[in-house]
C-alpha cells in the first residue's frame, strides 16, 4: 500500500499495490475487514479447524493462531474442514464453513454439510451455534457464502460432484473415447437463511452449473480438467455474491481444485437468488506462465474507493502444491464487466 500525492497535500489517494504472492499458505481464502483491520481466513489442509492471519494494510500479514476448533462444545464435524468466511453482525462474528458431518450411518465417502460458529470477536475462539449444520439437503454441500440484503441473509453453496453424474456433451465425449463411463458434477445453490442461522427459508435454487455443451466459445473452459484427462468431474463452486449498482455478480470457480486449470468466471442477475447470466468474457481469472490453480475467491472493496479487490488462491513453481494467497485489483467498466488485473506476482 501506498500514499500518492497529487496536487496539493490536500489530496491524498491510497493506492493498493500487489505484492504476490502473500507468505500465507491458505486455500479458499476470505477476507474481513472490521474496526479498520483486516482479518484473513482459509482452508489450512488437513488441520482439524482454522486459523487467522491480520493486517492493517493488506500487505503485512501477522499469524495469529487457531480460532475455531472442529472440538469444540458443539462440534460436529470429524474432519474435510475447509472455505471458512467470517461475517459480523450486531456485535458478533460468525464463521460459516464446510466439514465432514461424523453423523454417517452410511458411510458415505462424502459427507460434507455447512455449519455456522460464533464468537465476540474476529480471533474467535468460535463455538458451533448447534451440535449439527444448519441444514441436511440430503447430498454433500461445501464453500458456504453469505450475502446480506434488507434485513435478510441467503446463503449459497456447492453440491458436490459426488454420485452426481450428470449427462453432457463432454461426458457422451469422455465416454465415447473410453476414458470415464460418467462425469459428475458440482451445482451452485442459494436459499434465504433464518435470522438466526439456525436453517433455511423454502427450497434451495440452482443458480449455476457446467454448461451441456461442449465446443461453445464462452463455456468451454468450464470442462478443460475433463478435456485435460485430470478428473471425471466438472465443478462450479466457490461463489461469492456481491452487488455492484444495481446488478448482483456471483463469480465462482470451475475445474478441479488441486489441477493448474483451476480458474475464476462469473454470472450476473437482477435479484439475488437469480437467474443468472454467465459473462461471454469468462473466465476472468486463469493461469498464466508463472501461476496456476487460480481460484476459490472471495473480494473486498478497494482502499482507494474506486474498485474491488480479489483475493484467491494460486500455485507458483516455488510453492509447489501449496496453495498461497493472492490479491489482485477487480474493477467493473462502465459497461458492467468484471475484469481481475492478475494474476500478478510480485518482482521484489
Amino acid at each position: 500500500m501506498i500514499t500518492i500525492i497529487s496536487g496539493s497535500c490536500k489530496h491524498q489517494k491510497t493506492v493498493f499495490i500487489p505484492d504476490n504472492p502473500l507468505p500465507v499458505a491458505f486455500g479458499d481464502p476470505f477476507v474481513l475487514k472490521t474496526n479498520n483491520k483486516y482479518y484473513l481466513y482459509g482452508t489450512t489442509g488437513g488441520k482439524a479447524g482454522f486459523e487467522a492471519y491480520s493486517s492493517d494494510n493488506l500487505k503485512d500479514w501477522k499469524p495469529e493462531g487457531d480460532v475455531y476448533y472442529g472440538n469444540n462444545t458443539n462440534g460436529w464435524g470429524n474432519g474435510a474442514y475447509w472455505a471458512p468466511e467470517v461475517y459480523e453482525k450486531e456485535g458478533k462474528y460468525y464463521m460459516f464453513y464446510s466439514a465432514q458431518w461424523k453423523d454417517n450411518p452410511n458411510n458415505e465417502k462424502e459427507n460434507f454439510k455447512v455449519g455456522v460458529a460464533v464468537a465476540n470477536n474476529p480471533l474467535g475462539p468460535f463455538t458451533d451455534l448447534s451440535n449439527k449444520p444448519i441444514f441436511d439437503p440430503g447430498y454433500p454441500i461445501i464453500d458456504a457464502n453469505v450475502y446480506f440484503e434488507n434485513g435478510k441473509a441467503y446463503l449459497y453453496y456447492s453440491r458436490c460432484c459426488y454420485k452426481h453424474a450428470v449427462d453432457s456433451e463432454v461426458s457422451a465425449w469422455a465416454k465415447e473415447k473410453g476414458w470415464y463411463n460418467e462425469i459428475e458434477e458440482s451445482w451452485i445453490y442459494g436459499v434465504e437463511l433464518k435470522p438466526d442461522f439456525s436453517g433455511i427459508i423454502g427450497q434451495p435454487v440452482v443458480l449455476l452449473k457446467p454448461p451441456v455443451d461442449m465446443n461453445n466459445e464462452h463455456t468451454k473452459w468450464e470442462s478443460r480438467s475433463v478435456l485435460a484427462k485430470e478428473a471425471n468431474r466438472r465443478w462450479n463452486e466457490g461463489s461469492v455474491l456481491f452487488k455492484d449498482k444495481d446488478v448482483y455478480y456471483m463469480m465462482y470457480s470451475a475445474n478441479h481444485f488441486a489441477g493448474e486449470y483451476y480458474a475464476i468466471g462469473y454470472a450476473t442477475a437482477q435479484s439475488p437468488l437469480g437467474p443468472f447470466t454467465k459473462s461471454v468474457h469468462n473466465p476472468v481469472l486463469e493461469k498464466n506462465n508463472i501461476v496456476t490453480g487460480t481460484g476459490h475467491n472471495s473480494i473486498i472493496p478497494d482502499p482507494d474507493g474506486k474498485g474491488w479487490l480479489c483475493i484467491y488462491h494460486g500455485r507458483t513453481e516455488k510453492t509447489g502444491n501449496d496453495r498461497q494467497v493472492f490479491i489482485d485489483r477487480m474493477v467493473i467498466d462502465k459497461n458492467g464487466v468484471l475484469k481481475v488485473e492478475g494474476p500478478t506476482v510480485s518482482t521484489k
